[in-house]
């Protein structure tokens, strides 16, 4: 599906972009028009009426139209010139002369043909065509990637182009299904594909009265016919016995007698007739000015998503690594299969791909979406895959398990799997045990216990690719080093330092971005911003130390709106990155760059947020409080080791109880006499925690793994008497964890 969005989007493009912006153009006119036009009540004016007042000022009128829009034109002839006016209903008198401007008629005939005529139409039906797929398709990407419909209005993932385009689209998508469904119905209808009940006309009067000619205004027929509901009235040729009036309402059409006043004939519209005429209001907003403004708005976003998707599509193009020597599938002996969000899998992928290429080894290396149906040589399958989120599949492995069934005799395929992830995140590796696991189930011969890398590590790969060379009879030297993740630099404007009385070192480091040189930079300084990316409190910020190429990942305590980064990061004997960033000096500078966290936040609405955590945890639920701006009620349990010295955000905590951003403070200290940890001081307000749980409290916890198994456990015992667990408020989405 994202294949067919990519390669339809890139092809039709430009041509979209000219289709949208010439419909854009055009949705304006019914606004205008409705804007300058005269609309009288129903009843306040019948045709027969208004035809008396046109008389007295056109007494050549031909002909007299109302446009979708409430315009009254008149069609005359006078002393043998011709002429159209707009006219005021009111008193048949004319306003201004009636033409279409030449950049109107010029934009019409862009948008209906490509000024081609005959084939200017094929194209723009196949145009329609095209762009009524990109919206569907479009629509089925976003709600797999949201995870399904009542997820649609979540925050987005993704970079800054990645989320303009998916926001973008989610708002416009109706607009643009509208505008392609009645296109492509309208080019049908066009090439008689579908009818339009044109052929449906009355048959002309075989006979008139043939009296004189009565006066239009005391013609029955035009009498009877309220000015709201004409279409066209054409007169009779003056001299021409035999000749009637033309009627047309939004009804149906008729011929009148001029001497009696008669209908003579009348044929209503039938089905076929109406639906085009409905279809046809729909999609040029005619008659319904206020739709005709929606949906050129809706239009205008149509250069900006093709923009961002070719700029998406790009970049993941650029991302990809170049697979060399990759064998079809159906003459493979070997196959690995990739799961990847960021494509950093890929280049571990491609290593082996080479390594067992040079081994003499038929490869085929291919994304687990693309799992063939059959492998008719393979004789070894290798499955590389990340965890994405909260043990979900990545988004180029999403649908293995489901075509993993269809696969023909997969018991001849021997198998391993390799996960990758970060020990710090709870689901380390899930998707590769649960891949494992189906395969297994569905009779597949593993040929390696499951294996998995942490952090990218380079060694622990090495390591796994000997144990591969075992298995095929030949050495096997992985080495790969991954590639530096781009970053921005950022300065450090502030520090506060804890901890080193209870040796547990800790600073709360706050940044600024560093504005980048030249024309961008001075643009920015121009503008005022403070450059920093967009973030929200509990993303992750991925510091890259000097020496390595390896990011480390720290909860952030603010959102880009405070115009800060910041930080809580306890430094580790031996930690690479933490002691680079304890060791960094006011104006210091590190690489780094953020990555999405949507799953850690507090839901939206009013309910309680209880925040529980310890050590450097507090940092994100501090930002929380902070951005509690609206005082809906919050109370954080913490633990640490030392009030004099530990004692992480205090003097804050104190300012967001004395404003009420902060409802309740429940802080445990466990290096003090009668000492106690935050599972002791949860256990401790038992009563009140269930009160608040009672009233759809949600909890958020952030701290060590053995913390949070900890808080889990404790919060079990408490919620026994209201017949919950941890385990169904993290089901009803009330509990969600950050731990490390």
């Amino acid at each position: 599906m994202r294949r067919l969005h990519s390669f339809l989007g890139l092809v039709v493009a430009v041509l979209a972009v000219v289709l949208a912006i010439s419909g854009a153009i055009l949705s304006l006119d019914p606004a205008l028009e409705r804007w300058g036009s005269t609309i009288p009540a129903n009843g306040q004016i019948n045709v027969a009426t208004l035809a008396g007042r046109v008389a007295q000022h056109y007494p050549g009128a031909e002909q007299i139209q109302r446009s979708p829009s409430g315009s009254v034109i008149v069609y005359y002839n006078q002393d043998g010139q011709t002429g159209v006016d707009r006219v005021d209903p009111q008193t048949g008198r004319g306003i201004v002369p009636h033409a279409v401007s030449p950049f109107s008629r010029w934009t019409k005939s862009l948008h209906r043909s490509w000024l081609l005529d005959t084939p200017g139409r094929v194209a723009s039906g196949l145009i329609a065509l095209a762009m009524l797929v990109l919206s569907v398709s479009g629509s089925v990407l976003l709600v797999r990637r949201l995870g399904g419909w009542r997820h649609l209005a979540d925050s987005l993932r993704g970079n800054f182009i990645q989320r303009w385009h998916t926001q973008v689209g989610r708002v416009v998508v109706l607009g643009l299904l509208l505008s392609a469904l009645t296109g492509l119905y309208m080019s049908a209808a066009t090439f008689a594909l579908i009818s339009d009940g044109m052929q449906d006309e009355p048959d002309f009067p075989s006979a008139v009265a043939g009296g004189p000619a009565a006066p239009v205004t005391a013609l029955s027929a035009l009498v009877a016919t309220d000015l709201n509901n004409l279409r066209e009235l054409v007169y009779p040729s003056p001299g021409d016995s035999s000749g009637v009036y033309s009627l047309a309402t939004d009804q149906g059409e008729g011929y009148v007698d001029p001497s009696s006043g008669a209908l003579l004939s009348y044929q209503p519209y039938g089905g076929f007739r109406q639906a085009y005429e409905l279809i046809y209001k729909l999609h040029t907003g005619e008659g319904l000015w206020w739709l005709a403004l929606l949906l050129g708005l809706c239009a205008l976003s149509v250069p900006l998503l093709s923009a961002t998707g070719a700029l998406t599509w790009w970049q993941r193009r650029q991302s990809m690594p170049r697979i060399v020597g990759n064998s079809a599938a159906n003459l493979a002996d070997t196959i690995i299969l990739v799961g990847s969000e960021s494509n950093s899998t890929w280049g571990f992928a491609n290593t082996l791909h080479e390594a067992l290429r040079k081994a003499g080894l038929r490869v085929h290396t291919a994304a687990m979406n693309q799992l063939a149906a059959e492998y008719p040589k393979a004789e070894r399958l290798f499955i590389l895959t990340a965890t994405y989120g909260d043990g979900d599949a990545p988004s180029s492995a999403n649908q293995f398990l489901a075509r993993l069934g269809k696969v023909k005799s997969p018991s001849k395929i021997g198998f391993a799997v390799l996960g990758f992830g970060d020990r710090q995140f709870p689901q380390f590796c899930k998707f590769a045990y649960d891949v494992e696991a189906t395969l297994l189930a569905q009779g597949w011969n593993r040929l390696l216990e499951i294996d998995t890398i942490d952090r990218q590590s380079g060694q622990a790969f090495t390591r796994w690719g000997n144990a591969v060379g075992q298995m095929i009879g030949h050495e096997l030297n992985l080495v790969h080093t991954p590639k530096r993740p781009r970053t921005d630099a950022f300065e450090l404007i502030e520090r506060a330092d804890y901890g080193e009385a209870v040796q547990a070192p800790t600073s709360i480091l706050r940044f600024a971005a560093v504005p980048p040189q030249g024309f961008k930079g001075h643009v920015m300084g121009l503008l005022g911003g403070h450059g920093l990316p967009h973030f929200e409190v509990g993303d992750l910020l991925g510091v890259v130390p000097p020496g390595s190429a390896i990011p480390r990942f720290y909860s952030l305590a603010s959102k880009s709106g405070d115009g800060f980064l910041e930080i809580c990061v306890r430094k580790l004997p031996g930690g690479l990155c933490s002691e680079f960033l304890h060791g960094l000096p006011p104006g210091g500078r590190m690489d780094a760059f953020i990555q999405l966290h949507p799953d850690f936040r507090p839901a939206a609405g009013k309910a309680p947020v209880i925040l529980i955590g310890s050590g450097t945890g507090i940092g994100p639920l501090a930002g929380f409080i902070r951005n509690n701006t609206g005082k809906h009620p919050m109370f954080l349990f913490w633990g640490g080791r030392d009030p004099a010295s530990d004692f992480l955000y205090k003097p804050e905590l104190d300012a967001y109880l004395a404003d009420g951003r902060l409802t309740g403070l429940h802080a445990a200290f466990s290096r003090i006499q009668n000492g106690s940890y935050v599972q002791d001081r949860v256990l401790a307000d038992a009563t009140q925690l269930r009160e608040l749980l009672e009233n759809e409290a949600q909890v958020l916890v952030c701290g060590s793994r053995t913390m949070a198994k900890s808080i889990a456990q404790a919060l079990d015992e408490i919620l026994v008497s209201l017949n919950l667990s941890v385990a169904t408020l993290k089901a009803q989405g009330r509990y969600r964890e950050d731990v490390f």
